[in-house]
């Protein structure tokens, strides 16, 4: 059932796009220092799981299988659409950890650590970085699976998720939120690495991950 899922859910053109983008951003987003590359991945991984996990439900409808899928019994396909997230969300969680790897390979940037400008090395950094991916992928992928899945059109879904990115990806959303911000990871004080204020926001952009989850179902049944 997984590898049924996994081709359906990942054909050859998504993982194309997702690798690329993670590569030209490795190319084109400019840093100095290593704490930089979280910065530069958060926000625009999140743009990217968008879009990735958009057409997990709606892949039915385009592609003409949605007559076919409605025969199952509910609890399969609510189960199918889970496992297919999941998926892509490992899919995008991996492609996270190539990327951050890439800033080394194509940018060399500067470890404060090494200097002896900072305590907190570079894997620290890294399994950071790790920790606050997976609740942004988690949450920006659900968003517009969700709603795509709520108005049974993709582009809906994608076109939400960009307004309240860009209201929260913001200096507009850093004053106004705060330490609460969804992207509380890239406004977190990077000068203090003793400061983690920033899990305050992702602490409640975990719990809204875990509602989301619990409505898909909910959704599913609703819109057949």
């Amino acid at each position: 059932m997984i590898r049924t899922e996994r081709k359906i859910s990942l054909p050859a053109y998504k993982l194309a796009y997702a690798f690329c983008f993670v590569v030209i951003l490795s190319l084109i987003r400019g840093i100095s220092f290593s704490y930089e590359i979280g910065v530069a991945m958060e926000a625009p991984m999140a743009i990217l799981a968008s879009v990735f996990c958009a057409d997990t439900y709606t892949q039915e409808i385009t592609s003409r299988r949605f007559e076919i899928h409605r025969l199952y019994p509910m609890e399969k396909r609510i189960r199918s659409m889970i496992l297919r997230m999941v998926v892509q969300e490992a899919v995008l969680f991996a492609f996270s950890g190539v990327g951050y790897g890439m800033f080394f390979l194509f940018q060399k940037p500067f470890s404060l650590y090494k200097s002896g400008q900072s305590t907190e090395s570079e894997l620290q950094m890294f399994l950071l970085f790790l920790v606050a991916m997976a609740v942004t992928l988690w949450f920006w992928g659900m968003l517009s699976n969700l709603l795509a899945c709520l108005f049974r059109n993709m582009w809906i879904g994608i076109g939400c998720s960009i307004g309240l990115w860009i209201v929260t990806n913001s200096a507009f959303g850093e004053n106004v939120f705060g330490r609460w911000n969804l992207f509380s990871y890239t406004f977190r004080n990077i000068s203090d690495s003793q400061d983690f204020d920033w899990l305050y926001g992702k602490t409640f952009c975990l719990f809204l991950c875990v509602l989301l989850t619990m409505l898909v179902p909910k959704i599913m049944k609703k819109r057949g």
